[in-house]
């Protein structure tokens, strides 16, 4: 048989982490996916993209493989390491029949190196759980009768699942507020999308579910009620909106405040906003209808304010549990582009006049 380069397969270096491994994976399994890509040889690449994805991607199989060492040439002949030669099951009654590990989903060369590691959940890729041989099994010439191979995958199965490390499940976000939002104190609908490993291929990609990539997303829409005294960095908990594990139990959504606004600069429960006058309204004084969060308010500029002074109004700026903020009214003088010839000429008098 031929030996197969799996770090070439994937494109990655012998010393690449999990993190570039399943990386280039995900990449090529969406490009050679039979549902994208329907050629014969998009078919038979995705099957080596997964069978390399399937020893490099677990810690052990890559142990095993790495153990071949790094002088081997992809299409060499190959002859497997001892104890691995010719692996087969013999029923006691019928006689000897050879079993593929294969099955149309990995190689002769994967079957030669691991088939003594597939478990009970390799049905669907050629292994051999859910078949009972209590009759009797003669694997590698050691006899294994009595023992049912279907039920010592789901023991495995099983272990492995108790052995699994702590599923992070709480998902963190940030949560965008403008100083309405916080002012009116009613809830606010966030929307986010949830990513997860697939559930129909376990995260391996080998579905069309997930188009190959092993992941699953899908938006979701909470209600969130604001806390009275709601700031910037804040993190609020929703319990039981994270992801759900795979048992069924569920992580916790946090979301970061960050407040921003267009209209109003925040600074805490104070809200600062730009007034624009004109210069004459700024030489003579004016009055100033504007808008705030506790409605319009008509407010008087004294002759001779300067551009960027600001005008302060009290308990008109976000709550502050038993009262509110200060509003800040910060002007802005702006020239305009129309004036006509005639005001361009007083203002040319009132130039001679201030010198």
């Amino acid at each position: 048989m031929k030996y197969k380069d799996y770090y070439e397969t994937l494109g990655v270096k012998r010393d690449a982490t999990e993190a570039e491994i399943k990386s280039a994976y995900r990449k090529l399994a969406r490009k050679y996916h039979p549902d994208v890509n329907k050629t014969k040889e998009a078919e038979e690449k995705f099957k080596d993209i997964n069978e390399a994805y399937e020893v490099l991607g677990d810690k052990a199989k890559r142990q095993r493989y790495d153990s071949l060492g790094s002088g081997w040439q992809g299409g060499a002949d190959y002859t497997p390491p001892p104890g691995f030669e010719n692996f087969s099951f013999n029923f006691n009654q019928g006689g000897a029949q050879s079993f593929d590990f294969g099955g149309g989903g990995f190689s002769d060369f994967f079957a030669s190196l691991f088939g003594d590691m597939m478990g009970g959940n390799r049905t669907s890729q050629g292994g051999f759980g859910g078949f009972d041989f209590s009759q009797g099994v003669n694997m590698g010439g050691v006899n294994m009768g009595g023992v049912n191979f279907s039920d010592m995958g789901r023991t495995a199965s099983s272990k492995r699942t108790a052995s699994q490390p702590h599923e992070n499940l709480d998902v963190t976000k940030n949560l965008n507020l403008t100083a309405k939002e916080i002012f009116d104190k009613k809830p606010v609908s966030v929307t986010y999308t949830e990513m997860d490993k697939c559930g129909y291929c376990n995260g391996n990609g080998y579905c069309s579910h997930c188009g190959g990539t092993g992941i699953h997303s899908e938006p979701k829409t909470v209600k969130v009620k604001l806390p009275k005294d709601v700031h910037e960095g804040m993190k609020i908990r929703l319990k039981g909106e994270g992801k759900t594990g795979s048992r069924g139990n569920k992580g916790d959504l946090y979301l970061v405040i960050h407040i921003k606004d267009r209209e109003y600069e925040i600074d805490g429960v104070n809200l600062t906003k730009e007034i624009e006058i004109t210069p004459p309204e700024a030489v003579l004084g004016c009055n100033k209808d504007i808008q705030t969060l506790h409605g319009n308010i008509n407010i008087k500029i004294p002759a001779g304010v300067s551009s960027g002074q600001s005008l302060r109004l009290k308990n008109l700026g976000l709550p502050n549990g038993n009262g509110f903020g200060d509003f800040n009214a910060k002007i802005k003088i702006i020239i305009p582009k129309n004036y006509s010839q005639e005001i361009k000429d007083l203002y040319k008098q009132i130039q001679k006049l201030s010198e």
